[in-house]
């Protein structure tokens, strides 16, 4: 196999491309800044250090949204220089897997395609993974088996619901809800409770602090603008107040798992009762989702080890490992359903 081969994830909130040429998993902020709409000024994690601080002058986004590519140009560039980085300038021609999700349409999945086709990467081949099959790969789940497999990912800005079984997806769903919903919950309560602007990057920050702020028994600490004087301040905010918060975003998530269980096959759900549901995702390990998974539906929970990363460590598994490469299809396939 050409060495030079990529495993791509395009999260809304960070990109993880594996490198089959050193077995390593690069993640950063999948962010792009832009000045006066054509500089590039900086991507990845960079252009994530200006978020909420640019000038008028400078544009800081996300080239995806909910999932799906909002701006291909954008994203061509993050992905180029990425690219560029992994294969240190070197004339190769790249085999791409691409992890893309199953609950969109077929013009959204063809997006992704074209837009490595079209980012001058000079890719040999592009081959799609459905997103929950990489997921349970990641998770070192045997995916290929006739047991039901139930995977919650969690994400940015989505999350995945869906029963796999055979090396395919019965049942799936995605919902727009994930981690910056719960930011926003953050920011919203604490403007209610305390009369304060907090940004997005402080929210994110005291998302994934929560758990040890919890368990040291400690108050977040933020810093933001007074609603009332329009100066900076710094307020104390109770976790628990938080967790409530949060609580009601999280029980949408449950729901909506419900409703995958309610439509799932009879033998298949047997399955699920006694292996539980799997929970994944860049968001998945910050709260205490699956405790409220497990009281909304009576079933155990397995938390993915390295919940950020599963999709990319699937994309690894089809690319090394042949018996899972037929996992993976060519847009022709697409064109032939």
């Amino acid at each position: 196999m050409n060495n030079h081969v990529f495993g791509i994830d395009l999260g809304t909130g960070n990109i993880k491309i594996y490198s089959l040429a050193d077995d390593s998993i690069l993640s950063e902020k999948n962010m792009v800044a832009v000045m006066r709409k054509n500089t590039l000024l900086a991507y990845g994690d960079a252009a994530f250090e200006m978020f909420e601080k640019a000038p008028a002058n400078i544009r800081v986004s996300h080239p995806l949204n909910n999932g799906v590519i909002a701006d291909i140009n954008d994203m061509q560039t993050v992905l180029k220089n990425f690219i560029g980085e992994l294969t240190e300038g070197r004339n190769s021609s790249p085999d791409f897997y691409v992890a893309v999700p199953t609950d969109v349409t077929e013009v959204e999945k063809r997006a992704f395609y074209d837009l490595i086709k079209d980012a001058n990467v000079k890719a040999h081949r592009i081959m799609m993974v459905e997103k929950s099959i990489a997921d349970g790969l990641g998770m070192d789940i045997d995916v290929k088996n006739s047991q039901g497999i139930l995977i919650v990912d969690v994400g940015y800005e989505t999350t995945e619901i869906s029963v796999l079984s055979l090396g395919g997806i019965v049942l799936s769903k995605l919902i727009k809800t994930g981690g910056r919903k719960f930011d926003e919950t953050i920011r919203g309560v604490v403007r209610k409770e305390f009369s304060l602007i907090i940004g997005e990057k402080t929210a994110e920050q005291v998302k994934l602090n929560l758990l040890d702020l919890e368990a040291q028994k400690l108050p977040a600490v933020v810093y933001g603008r007074d609603i009332v004087t329009g100066l900076p301040v710094e307020r104390s905010v109770p976790t628990d107040l938080i967790d409530t918060a949060l609580a009601e975003v999280s029980s949408g998530i449950v729901d909506h798992i419900k409703l995958i269980l309610e439509r799932t096959p009879p033998e298949l759900g047997a399955d699920i009762y006694r292996h539980g549901i799997y929970l994944t995702g860049g968001s998945a390990q910050l709260m205490h989702l699956d405790e409220l998974i497990v009281r909304g539906t009576n079933l155990k929970v397995n938390k993915a080890v390295d919940s950020q990363n599963s999709v990319a460590l699937g994309l690894a598994r089809v690319i090394k490992d042949a018996a899972f490469r037929t996992l993976a299809y060519s847009l022709t396939d697409m064109s032939e359903e």
